[in-house]
């Protein structure tokens, strides 16, 4: 039987940009999904019956993904930069108004701060707080493909007070110390709550946080063009160049370690056998096929909803919608209800009010529609909504994804002149194109264990002075490593968790020849 170098389980992002740096260093490597399809949460479907508009279904948004990578692998793989950053609708007494932040924070964005505020020191601090920030972002960032440096050889490279604010304290401290009001915090904190469940007293939001805004050392959110699929399919493309074998509907059962190397078995009763192993799948799964034990699993906490619609919705505000949803469009998400509907999910109550937060692709990349929609005026638009942990779900599953669809739209709706359903497209069935998918559904189809799009909870990008992994994937096999979001700098569609298995792995078989 032949005896691989390395074999890959699961076809995600990391586990092909794993495969392909294995490969590029002559290693065999062999690659087995247990789906029909390849790519895992990073693809891009066709969601509505004669609609031809490739989504992106679950992840979105890039920014954590080195340039690196791309350049490394030769990938023809293109993010586009957002001119807004963010639009966040408000009313305040009178009138419907919006926050709006550029991505380069500009007169604009100061004038709107200052409008909300009804003084400039917001914007002050804002600027202020970001470009501490960015600081912080320029030092962490590049130790992201090195092998993981220790907190304290971080902690000497940053300015001390950026590091108490964002490590030390909670964020809840530091954005009550940087900024005044409820909205503004709001819409800084949601960066520590994208599919984590947790308190802005909880030091786990800070983790989030970090992970959300040091993306290439500038923390923007980019969107990939042609859609998430296209770096799923370079990736494939260069798989394939560099002679990885790639076989889908492969789930693994077990893996056996041996003296000298691992025998892999699959469900359906093939056996491979290969001298190293590459995770691609939650900690959770890989603790059901061999000895590892897995870390304790947080509830996934989003419902994403997937849309398609004749035309962008009009806002109550008066802003062009072209602005407004050009960036990240968020809902009900001031301090106050980011806090109380995680109060409420932790009761095992839905939130009266849903924080949540919309992307439409299509006005930054319309190239995932069809000439004839783009000529029609149709948008495509993703909404992130947050706090609804997998539990809320469990009992009633059906009965309490339609009751959490209904407020999360209406509460969006609100906002707007109709109702959002009023202007979604329809699709060959006559069937309106939105989809929503629960924690529950993402475990399903993604193989996600309770729907933690992480994997497990984060970790701070560094290790503790004393702690023996080098690069952050590392198991209690020598023959196994983590390539996934539940490695230490996984999470997001980054290629990181992939490139340092491949360095870990590229190392341990040296050692081991």
């Amino acid at each position: 039987m032949k005896v691989y170098d390395a074999v890959v389980i699961g076809s995600g992002h990391n586990g092909l940009v794993a495969a392909c740096y294995l490969a590029k260093a002559g290693k065999s490597v062999l690659v087995l999904e247990k789906s029909a399809s390849l790519g895992g949460a990073t693809t891009s479907v066709k969601a509505f019956k004669g609609v031809d508009a490739k989504l992106s279904r679950y992840s979105y948004l890039v920014s954590l993904l080195p340039d690196q990578i791309i350049k490394d692998l030769s990938l023809d793989f293109e993010t586009i930069g957002r001119k807004v950053s963010s639009y966040t609708p408000y009313f305040d007494g009178e009138r419907d108004n919006g926050l709006l932040i550029n991505s380069d924070f500009d007169q604009e964005s100061r004038d709107s701060l200052s409008e909300l505020t009804e003084s400039d020191d917001e914007a002050i601090a804002w600027e202020n707080f970001y470009q501490s920030i960015k600081e912080f972002a320029e030092v962490v960032a590049p130790t992201m493909l090195e092998p993981v440096p220790t907190e304290s050889q971080i902690k000497e490279l940053v300015d001390p007070l950026t590091w108490v604010e964002l490590v030390e304290n909670t964020l809840a401290q530091s954005l009550n110390d940087n900024f005044f009001d409820d909205l503004v915090k709001g819409v800084v904190l949601t960066d520590g709550l994208i599919g984590t469940f947790t308190s802005a007293d909880d030091h786990l939001a800070n983790k989030c946080f970090i992970y959300h805004v040091i993306g290439n050392s500038s923390g923007q959110w980019r969107v990939p063009k042609g859609g998430m699929g296209v770096l799923v399919d370079q990736l494939l493309i260069r798989a394939k160049q560099l002679g990885v074998e790639i076989i889908a509907n492969q789930e693994v059962g077990r893996i056996t370690q041996g003296d000298k190397q691992l025998s892999i078995e699959t469900v359906a009763g093939q056996s491979y056998e290969a001298r190293i192993a590459l995770a691609n799948c939650a900690p959770k799964i890989l603790e059901k096929i061999t000895n590892f034990k897995a870390p304790p699993l947080r509830d996934g906490s989003q419902v994403k909803i997937n849309m398609v619609l004749k035309e962008l919705p009009k806002l109550k505000s008066g802003a062009d919608p072209k602005v407004a949803f050009a960036g990240t469009f968020h809902v009900n998400e001031s301090y106050f209800e980011l806090e109380q509907a995680f109060a409420q999910a932790s009761l095992g109550q839905i939130p009266d009010v849903i924080p949540s937060e919309l992307y439409c692709h299509t006005l930054t990349d319309p190239t995932i529609l069809n000439p004839d929609l783009i000529a029609a005026g149709y948008q495509s638009l993703t909404l992130f909504a947050l706090h609804l942990p997998a539990s809320l779900f469990d009992k009633y599953h059906d009965a309490v994804k339609a009751e959490v669809s209904k407020r999360i739209l209406n509460g969006f709706s609100q906002y707007l002149e109709r109702p959002i359903e009023s202007y979604l497209a329809k699709d060959s069935d006559g069937h309106l194109c939105i989809e929503v998918k629960t924690p529950q559904e993402l475990e399903k189809e993604l193989g996600l264990p309770r729907g933690n799009i992480f994997h497990s909870d984060l970790e701070f990008p560094w290790k503790q002075d004393g702690d023996s992994r080098k690069w952050g994937v590392e198991t209690n096999s020598e023959r196994i490593f983590l390539a996934g979001a539940g490695a230490l700098r996984g999470g997001g569609v980054s290629g990181i968790a992939g490139h340092n298995a491949a360095m870990a792995a590229l190392e341990t078989l040296e050692r081991l020849a």
